[in-house]
């Protein structure tokens, strides 16, 4: 790509706002882009022109959008995982979900986080007579098996910087969030667990993550989620710290693009 003297070093959102419009090939915006749903054209525009982004526009979208994920990542996925935008996606999901003879399914809704967009349903059945009565129908969601008793694991990875894992449990229900209660500790990554969060950061272009990952009894292990900032409840290191670690990262990437 080619490098210009007078490029553009953006690193907050209003001054991306201000100078959007003069943004050149070459011109870098290096800060998380506060757009709403209704905006993310600007990702393919900013790409289309040649505009650098950091973190890449990819992680962005994905970390924004859990049916962007579903569908980049679902080699790491259980493999029924599907993506449901219309009804006739959810009839199709029924087809196969039964046909594999899935019980209990989960649901997430496609921009929630925290777990607060997560659902279990007691079959895909349950799940399509619901949405089917529903007033406003929650699409787009994502779909998979409810997995009993799967170990939940949370790793952060922040470049070569720093990396750790540690297990999350929730005795009083099926959602591991930290934020809400249970209870957690440290975990070892398996060679296998290490090369799927890899896998997907490279896929997904993410510099730095926080990843879920869920083992099942059986040693079967499955991507879940992946975002660029996440909750630290659980962890060794701190907000401040992490910040302090992805905000060298960064300057590794300026330092790499030759900008002081």
């Amino acid at each position: 790509m080619t490098e210009h003297p007078s490029r553009l070093i953006l690193k907050n959102n209003s001054r991306f706002r201000q100078k959007f419009f003069e943004l050149k090939q070459g011109d870098i915006v290096s800060c998380i882009l506060n757009l709403r749903p209704c905006e993310e054209y600007i990702f393919l525009d900013l790409v289309e022109r040649g505009i650098i982004l950091f973190p890449p526009a990819l992680s962005q979208m994905a970390a924004r959008s859990k049916c962007c994920q579903a569908t980049i990542f679902s080699s790491w996925m259980h493999p029924l995982t599907q993506v449901i935008r219309k009804k006739s996606d959810l009839a199709r999901a029924v087809e196969i979900f039964t046909g594999e003879g899935c019980g209990e399914v989960v649901t997430k809704l496609d921009r929630s986080d925290c777990g607060l967009g997560v659902c279990r349903w007691e079959s895909i059945e349950s799940l399509f007579s619901n949405v089917a009565f529903s007033a406003v129908p929650p699409y787009p969601f994502v779909v998979q098996p409810f997995i009993a008793h799967a170990m939940d694991i949370r790793i952060v990875w922040i470049g070569n910087v720093y990396r750790e894992a540690y297990w999350r449990k929730n005795k009083d229900g099926f959602r591991n969030n930290l934020h809400f209660g249970g209870e957690s500790g440290r975990y070892e990554l398996s060679t296998q667990e290490e090369e799927i969060c890899l896998a997907v950061m490279e896929r997904g272009k993410f510099p730095y993550a926080h990843i879920d990952l869920l083992r099942t009894r059986q040693g079967q292990v499955y991507f879940s989620e992946i975002s660029l900032f996440g909750g630290l409840r659980g962890a060794q290191i701190n907000v401040k710290e992490a910040m302090a670690m992805k905000e060298a990262v960064e300057r590794e990437f300026l330092y790499s693009r030759k900008v002081s």
